[in-house]
């Protein structure tokens, strides 16, 4: 990855959340959002990872991210 390399592509996440929210953002909203994303999908995986361990599960299935879906929105809902 180079320098001049963006992560993800900002004006993007700004124009879908302005969309939302029909407000403005702040310069680095988006930036926070997009770590909030990322924290989430990593907490999700973790909890669906151990989930499937419990049921015996050589891999993270469908199933037990589904199952730990409502559980993760709960701990990150505002």
């Amino acid at each position: 990855m180079t320098a001049t390399q963006k992560l993800y592509p900002r004006a993007t996440v700004k124009r879908i959340v302005k969309a939302h929210a029909n407000r403005s953002l702040s310069k680095n909203a988006d930036i926070l959002i997009f770590l909030d994303y990322m924290l989430f999908m990593q907490e999700l995986m973790r909890e669906a990872s151990i989930r499937s361990h419990k049921a015996g599960e050589k891999s993270i299935s469908p199933n037990s991210v589904r199952k730990v879906t409502e559980k993760t929105l709960r701990k990150f809902k505002g």
